[in-house]
């Protein structure tokens, strides 16, 4: 009898062992999914992803998905995440200028990556190189960084048509922060902004332009206030960050781990190629729109990027001021991009 029961209870045991496990996680972003290619890219392939994976692995993974701002706006994603009430977040670290002010080094080095793809390329590059970067995000903000993603080719929308340097002085132009240094150069007037303030925002008067991305200009319809969307090329950048809280990541089992950190990847892996459809997308959105696309002559564009030649340089420095590895971070980067083949308009130097 005894050898029966022991029979039993090991059966029991083995079962337990092998049935699915279910799992929620709460995700959001503060953007909304549509105009945005970090967040749809986040519904539409990493929760999925990870479902699938999952429960082929013997998991049953839902998924509490909460964008635009739902649960947390784009700058309260990164605290969100850290204090554990979302599990996932997705956000620019644009929007973080203080605590994560050198993750922002793409920014740093404008008119850097046309093309999406190289642009996450020199992001993940510069990561591997100085994992400071990564570590932080464990040792200071209690998560996991997952995967990166980012932003396509920024260009510059008015409500005014201009074409010099010279048109933009005393204009009130938004951007997202760590970009704004790009407008005060030129010696417009810098204003920090959000998405979807940005609508009302040039409709009132409030500004005069954005410093922003096609996909976005067209998304959030900035053309209709604001008709006028000019091509500079100040370049796309890997400046989105998915990740996890690392408590919650730390009480899963193994194997639902790992799945995360390769649909993680997976998700920075196919990024450039989903933001260089959204910037084709955007493009020609605003062309059928009506708005009126010109293109910044290459004179113009050399002698913006001129006034900005000791803007990494001084970023570094700030950045090492702060006791963070400014000038490591910055030198990885220009370094991805000359490797790349990638020609800027001037040469940074970091001394």
């Amino acid at each position: 009898m005894m050898k029966t029961m022991t029979t039993a209870m090991t059966l029991i045991v083995s079962a337990g062992m092998v049935s699915a496990d279910d799992f929620t996680f709460r995700i959001g972003a503060g953007h909304p999914s549509a105009p945005a290619a970090y967040v749809s890219d986040m519904e539409n392939f990493f929760v999925p992803e990870v479902i699938k994976r999952a429960e082929a692995a013997g998991h049953t993974v839902t998924f509490v998905q909460a964008y635009g701002g739902s649960i947390a706006g784009v700058a309260e994603t990164l605290e969100s995440v850290q204090n554990g009430v979302l599990d996932i977040g997705g956000y620019c670290m644009c929007f973080e200028p203080a605590k994560l002010f050198l993750h922002n080094f793409p920014y740093y080095a404008p008119f850097g990556p046309q093309d999406s793809n190289d642009a996450i390329a020199a992001a993940r590059a510069t990561y591997d190189a100085v994992p400071w970067l990564t570590e932080q995000f464990e040792n200071e903000y209690s998560q996991v960084l997952l995967g990166l993603h980012g932003w396509d080719n920024y260009h510059l929308g008015t409500t005014e048509p201009w074409d010099t340097i010279e048109d933009l002085q005393g204009v009130k132009i938004a951007g997202a922060g760590p970009n704004l240094p790009w407008i005060e150069f030129a010696g417009g007037v810098p204003v920090q902004s959000t998405f979807p303030e940005g609508y009302l925002s040039l409709s009132t008067g409030v500004y005069d332009g954005w410093l922003i991305l096609p996909s976005a200009y067209f998304g959030f319809k900035y053309h209709e206030p604001s008709p006028h969307y000019k091509l500079v090329g100040f370049g796309a950048v890997g400046i989105n960050a998915l990740t996890m809280n690392q408590r919650k990541f730390d009480s899963l089992p193994a194997d639902l781990q790992t799945i995360l950190m390769e649909v993680g990847a997976a998700y920075e892996a196919q990024a450039g190629e989903s933001l260089n459809a959204r910037q084709a997308w955007g493009l020609n959105g605003l062309t059928e729109a009506g708005a009126t696309i010109t293109e910044l002559s290459a004179d113009t564009r050399t002698a913006w990027a001129q006034s900005l030649v000791g803007f990494p340089n001084q970023q570094a420095k700030e950045a090492d001021g702060r006791g963070m590895p400014g000038t490591e971070v910055l030198n990885a980067y220009l370094s991805a991009i000359s490797d790349a083949g990638i020609e800027m308009p001037v040469e940074y130097a970091i001394d």
